[in-house]
């Protein structure tokens, strides 16, 4: 018989490949469609076998059809009975293209009635009960040729029986088998999938590592039929438990960060039996990391296809270079829609294959990393060849290459600097050559930078060394002294926290989280602080202009300053909670608080608050919109046993809350209005800019503050222009030369004004 395996286009190489193996001649005659010859046994062990088709069918008949009396005429002429018998269930599906029969119902009838009569004829009976084993017939038209088929499998080859629950985005089976193959994965090798989802690939991996037959536990449409005997198909899967391999122990694991698709995922593992082969963890993506070497991630990540979708993913694939140079001997397989998404990474793929997932074309990109050392392997040699292929583009039949821009484009705004600046254009590296890392390779100038930076830091650790005996244990250290450094470095005691400012630079991502990685370890090792204890941040700017959360771990630690306690947080928020700048001004406030009623807006953390309350203010009032910071606001004065009925904590815009007071006319004797150079926070009305609203913001505070009452206004807006004329209600004096503490480099870290009611 001629046989048929049927595939999704970009498959038909790797089906033409397990043909092969299995002893046949397969030729690929279209899209999707690998033909070879064999008998009935044949039909027994591919169905069983093959990991790439989605079924094997029976070419019957294939013959000129210019109109439906050819198609009625040939079909009725030959003798069907040979294959279907007469209690057999024989539907009949169909489809056209390019051809004058463009009505497939009409073809579908025309087929169904002729095999009736065909059936009727040659079995000699008037009755088809339709009753026994199922023949589904296809009908298939291109170009005024009919083929038809019968289809041995039934439901599809991909359901191989064990995926009985179906999570968000499945990948089918015998795609998620080829993204495998076409790796460098091998058994004796780790391989992680980062974004397993119900587990797919990950069992598709340990039945092939196994040498399980991936259709051995399922049943086919051909198991009912008399054409096969029974006795055949025990055999052809005695033969598969046979070859099953079950010794060593494999290196697959599976993570995800959703705890329910990974239940789903255990229990599929489970239904193919190759639990004990998977490990399954949960764990975000950013946070992989393996001291095992040589590793393959083949992993088909979260893709959107419509364009917000896409974006909001954007900052998940900016991470992949991140992660992948701290795994430098391994190799990533991924799949994507995502455009641009080589240029969005700033490395071009080893190799890029088409491939469809469903019904979305996608793109398989490989990017193969150092290969493992071999006795045959000759490094230092200067011939020695490169482990990777040049870039090559493998596309399936009757596809076309797609657009693809190699350039990358990334806005960078360092402070001071307008949103305006032109976008720097950086070309993704080549794949690097045999024995170097694939993401994050450093460089000499990295090296040197480092020790720059070292020594930058010793020499500024010696001169602060005295200030924790002057009750000053939380300082900064460094503040990007060295312009090609742009990093800021803060002591909280035992504590380290650095922070990024983006600055324009010529590595590319993955050599960047090295390079910063590198600073990191630098710091901790040259002030002998533990990595642990060493946090790092960059402070990058969303859409709308604003620094955004960065984790919600909320670990706190408690931090003295001038014999009060605070908490802070270095992890979660670009800022930590305590501003180290205002360190002379909340001294200035401790000293003026005494008896006086002290008005606190736009509080934060309320680090001011605690400062007047201990200082002798007989009340303080904090403001500001977020109850989270408020309640961050009680922990500092509950820690430093300040808390009572002379304080007063409330959730609300400032200037809202000086309209709702100012009626009551004169309170408070002192202020501290430090407000954000903007915000856009959902619970304003419109969005604030400290430039044109301080007026209004001023004037408002100065009908509730008492004649002869001081106000501390600090802004951290470097562009930002004060006029004194533009609030007569106070005698005004810029003091940004007390305030700014000496530790701090840049004396406009913030600008500060003393002002007085009149």
């Amino acid at each position: 018989m001629k046989l048929t395996a049927a595939c999704a286009f970009g498959l038909e190489a790797l089906v033409k490949r397990e043909l092969i193996a299995l002893g046949y001649e397969p030729t690929i005659e279209q899209p999707g469609r690998v033909s070879f010859t064999g008998n009935t046994d044949a039909i027994c062990r591919t169905n069983l076998w093959l990991r790439f088709a989605d079924r094997i069918l029976i070419e019957v008949q294939q013959f000129p059809c210019p109109d439906f009396d050819a198609l009625f005429d040939t079909i009725k002429q030959f003798d069907w009975s040979s294959l279907i018998p007469s209690d057999a269930e024989f539907p009949v599906i169909g489809r056209s293209r390019l051809s004058q029969l463009t009505s497939v119902p009409a073809v579908q009838r025309t087929v169904k009635k002729a095999l009736v009569e065909s059936l009727q004829r040659d079995h000699k009976t008037n009755t088809l009960p339709e009753t026994g084993g199922v023949y589904k017939v296809e009908v298939a038209l291109l170009k005024d040729v009919a083929t038809l088929t019968i289809d041995t499998t039934g439901p599809s080859l991909h359901k191989r029986g064990y995926r009985k629950l179906v999570g968000p985005a499945p990948l089918k089976e015998t795609l998620a088998a080829a993204l495998v193959d076409l790796s460098v994965w091998k058994p004796d090798r780790p391989l992680v999938d980062p974004f397993c989802g119900s587990g797919t690939i990950a069992i598709e991996s340990a039945l092939i590592a196994r040498n399980v037959a991936p259709g051995l536990h399922r049943k086919f449409a051909s198991s009912d039929w008399s054409l096969i005997t029974q006795l055949q198909w025990d055999d052809a899967r005695q033969q598969a438990e046979s070859q099953i391999d079950r010794d060593g122990e494999l290196q697959i694991i599976a993570t995800d960060r959703d705890p329910e698709v990974l239940s789903l995922a255990r229990y599929h593992a489970k239904q193919a039996g190759v639990e004990a082969d998977v490990h399954f963890q949960q764990r975000s993506f950013q946070e992989l990391r393996s001291k095992r070497e040589y590793g393959c991630i083949i992993t088909n990540p979260p893709y959107g296809e419509r364009l917000e979708e896409q974006r909001s993913l954007r900052g998940l694939y900016e991470s992949i270079p991140m992660v992948m140079q701290r795994l430098p001997t391994w190799s990533l397989f991924l799949i994507t829609n995502m455009p641009r998404f080589e240029s969005m990474i700033q490395r071009k793929a080893t190799r890029r294959r088409k491939l469809f997932n469903g019904r979305i074309e996608c793109t398989y990109y490989q990017f193969l990393g150092p290969r493992p050392p071999r006795k045959s392997d000759r490094i230092n040699e200067p011939d020695s060849q490169p482990a990777v292929e040049p870039v090559v583009e493998v596309e399936p039949l009757s596809t076309v290459n797609p657009n693809r821009d190699d350039e990358v484009a990334t806005s960078v705004v360092t402070e001071g600097e307008s949103d305006q600046t032109e976008p720097r254009k950086t070309k993704p590296p080549a794949t690097p050559l045999f024995g170097q890392p694939l993401f994050g390779q450093l460089t000499d100038k990295d090296r040197e930078q480092a020790q720059l930076f070292r020594s930058r830091l010793i020499k500024r650790a010696k001169h602060l060394r005295r200030w924790p005996k002057r009750g000053v244990t939380c300082f900064r250290l460094y503040e990007r002294d060295i312009p090609e450094i742009p990093l800021v470095v803060d002591r909280y005691e035992d504590y380290l926290h650095l922070t990024e400012y983006e600055r324009p630079h010529e590595r590319d991502l993955a050599r960047h989280a090295a390079w910063l990685e590198l600073m990191v370890q630098t710091a901790a090792e040259c002030l002998e602080v533990p990595i642990q204890k060493t946090f790092l941040k960059q402070r990058k700017k969303d859409e709308a202009g604003q620094y955004q959360k960065l984790d919600q771990q909320q670990k706190k630690i408690r931090v003295q300053e001038q014999g009060l306690t605070f908490l802070v947080n270095l992890n979660d928020y670009v800022d930590t909670g305590l501003f180290l700048d205002h360190r002379n001004t909340r001294a200035m406030v401790r000293d003026k608080a005494s008896g006086k009623d002290v008005l606190n807006l736009f509080a934060y953390t309320g680090s001011f608050s605690v400062y007047a309350a201990a200082g002798g203010a007989s009340s303080v009032t904090t403001v500001d919109l977020s109850r989270n910071y408020l309640g961050w606001a009680k922990e500092n004065l509950l820690a430093n046993d300040l808390w009572d009925d002379r304080h007063r904590l409330v959730a609300m815009d400032s200037i809202e809350f000086l309209d709702s007071i100012a009626a009551r006319g004169p309170q408070f004797d002192l202020a501290i209005v430090d407000p954000p150079t903007y915000s856009n926070s959902k619970r304003l009305d419109e969005d604030w800019n400290v430039q044109t609203t301080y007026v209004e913001l001023l004037g408002k505070l100065a009908i509730v503050m008492r004649t002869g009452g001081e106000v501390y206004f600090s802004t951290n807006f470097r562009r930002f222009k004060f006029d004194e004329a533009a609030v007569p209600d106070f005698e005004t004096r810029e003091i940004s030369n007390q305030t700014v503490p000496e530790d701090f480099r840049n004396k406009r870290i913030h600008r500060c004004w003393w002002m007085k009611k009149r």
